[in-house]
């Protein structure tokens, strides 16, 4: 029934203030009521419709794109939004297209790594979006590998300028988003190559398009890459390929923050600290964990809703079947899933916060964090991503064969996610990043060198190696330093072992391939416990009512005790728990799932998303899905007609026996 709220009951069950959750999920009231504001102004234009885009041939799709980054920039200007509000609004259109290149990587790269007078000169183009951007590196040949990339940007000293040029197949840039169709200006990543000497990779602003008709400048072969996984999805984006014959640019088209060539060709780093990098790459990994929260968060939100409207089995007498979200093995698989959509939040927030003391420590010249902070946000990039791509999965399947229609919204989130495993550094390589770190940080235990920020309980060592857990009960589980010492314990336990393993081979490089899988599990161990300790970090501080904060209490130990069931065999390997402890452990896992039941709807409420940004008929906020399905199905062009095209040739022939019999 049409205006009628099919989950008000759901709502009504709800143990704190919804409004108040909405706050804390935000991040502040006022971050609340902008993204509020702009998703309704979103929500209500017709521009943004794009509930059709399944049934879009890739050409519509991507003109579609094009429209609705248009009327978005016309709408930033019309309304005199602020860099904050005009951000929201290109997030809330949810169409991946060459904006998010540009402002995403192609500004940040030239804010990193030009000199004032280049950014001057570039920024306020960019900005007015005069010229539109994309991000270079990646080639059909090396993709994480960046020291290996092929392309070549050779200095020539009679005409000051530089040559880009592709060498090989294998050098052609290959997957940035915006190349395919759009951007008229990349940065490229290419080896500097100046007096005959190789200098590696280095950014070189180049243009590649006419800024009169569009079309391609000479010796610049470039083009889309091809249709991409799902319906609608990703194929919105001009994912290219680029191939470079002998292209001369400036010299002053060289990004020269961190070195530049001289007019003689003489390579110079600059004064200004190498590190500097490592600011870009924080921001850029910060964003990406802000986007997995995004990405669980819905996901979560269509599979609690469905699993509340949707009822299975157990009816007696004739009675009403029993809600899908009442079964233990449905909240076993949904609830941590809503815990991590919390956590990920959470830890995003910090990791805003690293940013910006990051940002402080550079410009006071004190590098002394920089590795942890590197090594920190690449592992963070990984664990979130990986567990926001299984979680989307696990979140289809939850409900059941309706959640494999493109029209539930998950299909589509799941296909327009993935690549995120994959882009700005392959999760499981990332992760060997950490475990380098780790290994470091280790071997330097007995120096006297106390570790820092994250690794910060490696410094207690002696006491983590030696300590057992001291829980005796099911409660103390909810014992924040029980769990933080159990997590540390493991972490650093994981860490030492390893270390040891590769003491014993002569060749250190050898030992490390060698142990690859184990300084993973290493790797992941102590991202863990970052993000575990960031939310019992968030629990100590002053947020909302005494409802709000129970509740983020009892998901926050969901998602501690569900990694300690999931990880099991970690704890116990490295005597960090015993079994009984483990036993325990699964005990309050129970008792938490059912505190968190009546309020898990009202929990899915506070992410705030309208049903345009959700675009899901099983997420509705009103719960009326089987109608919706309905009117769905009927607007597939299949029924369009009742008797299907191609009846008369291939289906009735073969209905009445009127095939002719083939000749052998």
């Amino acid at each position: 029934m049409e205006g009628v709220d099919h989950l008000a009951d759901e709502r009504n069950k709800a143990e704190f203030d919804v409004d108040e959750m909405k706050i804390v999920w935000a991040g502040s009231r006022h971050a609340f009521e902008v993204s509020d504001r702009i998703a309704r102004l979103v929500a209500s234009d017709p521009v943004f419709e794009k509930s059709n885009r399944a049934r879009l041939s890739r050409k519509e799709l991507f003109k579609s794109t094009l429209r609705k980054c248009a009327h978005a920039f016309k709408r930033i200007i019309e309304l005199r939004l602020t860099e904050e509000e005009a951000g929201r609004l290109r997030h809330f259109v949810d169409q991946p297209a060459y904006v998010d290149l540009h402002w995403g990587m192609f500004v940040p790269a030239i804010k990193g790594q030009g000199t004032e007078e280049q950014q001057r000169k570039w920024l306020s183009l960019a900005n007015k979006m005069q010229i539109i951007g994309c991000y270079a590196q990646t080639e059909l040949g090396h993709g994480s590998n960046v020291q290996g990339l092929e392309t070549t940007a050779t200095f020539d000293p009679k005409t000051d300028e530089f040559v880009i040029h592709t060498p090989t197949q294998t050098a052609s840039k290959w997957w940035p988003g915006g190349l395919g169709k759009v951007s008229t200006h990349a940065v490229v990543y290419a080896r500097l190559i100046t007096d005959g000497k190789d200098y590696g990779v280095h950014g070189f602003i180049v243009q590649l398009r006419s800024l009169e008709d569009h079309s391609p400048l000479p010796n610049i072969t470039v083009g889309d890459i091809g249709t991409k996984m799902g319906n609608g999805a990703y194929n919105s984006m001009d994912n290219g390929f680029l191939m470079f014959d002998h292209v001369r640019i400036p010299r002053d088209q060289m990004l020269m923050r961190l070195s530049k060539v001289t007019r003689e060709g003489k390579y110079v780093p600059s004064d200004v600290p190498k590190q500097l990098v490592y600011g870009t790459m924080v921001y850029v990994r910060q964003t990406i964990v802000a986007d997995a929260s995004n990405a669980l968060s819905r996901a979560v939100c269509i599979a609690t809703r469905y699993s509340a409207v949707r009822r299975q089995f157990g009816a007696h007498n004739g009675g009403i079947e029993t809600q899908v979200i009442d079964y233990k093995t449905q909240q076993n698989r949904l609830f941590p899933l809503l815990a991590s959509a919390y956590a990920f939040r959470f830890v995003g927030e910090w990791l805003k916060w690293l940013y910006t003391d990051v940002t402080e420590r550079l410009a006071a010249s004190d590098f002394a964090t920089l590795p942890e902070a590197h090594a920190c946000t690449a592992g963070l990039k990984s664990l979130t991503t990986t567990a926001t791509a299984d979680g989307i999965e696990e979140c289809r399947k939850l409900c059941g064969g309706h959640g494999y229609l493109w029209c539930s919204g998950l299909p589509e989130l799941f296909a327009v996610y993935v690549p995120a495993c994959t882009y700005e550094g392959d999760n499981v390589v990332l992760q060997l990043q950490v475990a380098r770190f780790l290994m470091k940080t280790v071997a330097q235990l007995g120096s006297g060198k106390v570790p820092v920020g994250t690794t910060a309980y490696m410094g207690r060592a002696v006491h983590l190696l030696q300590c057992r857990s001291g829980v005796q009960k099911a409660e103390d589980w909810l014992n924040p330093d029980e769990v933080l010492e159990a997590f540390e314990a493991r972490a650093l336990r994981m860490a030492v072992t390893c270390a040891k393993n590769l003491s014993k081979f002569e060749n250190q490089e050898q030992g490390f391939q060698e142990l690859l899988a184990d300084l993973v599990e290493a790797a992941i161990a102590h991202c863990q416990l970052i993000v575990v300790s960031k939310f019992i970090a968030k629990l100590e501080q002053d947020i909302g009512g005494k409802g709000v904060k129970k509740q983020l209490n009892n998901l926050c130990y969901i998602y501690a005790l569900y990694l300690l069931h999931k990880h099991l065999g970690d704890f116990l390997s490295t005597n960090t728990i015993t079994p009984k402890q483990a036993s325990l452990a699964n005990d309050q896992l129970r008792s938490l799932y059912s505190q968190v039941r009546p309020n898990a709807v009202a929990l899915v409420d506070a992410f705030n998303y309208t049903d345009h940004y959700l675009n899901s008929v099983l997420g509705r906020y009103d719960g009326n899905v089987y109608p919706k399905l309905f009117e769905e199905a009927w607007k597939d062009p299949l029924n369009d007609s009742v008797v299907p095209d191609g009846y008369h040739e291939y289906l009735r022939p073969v209905l009445k026996q009127q095939l002719r019999t083939a000749r052998l």
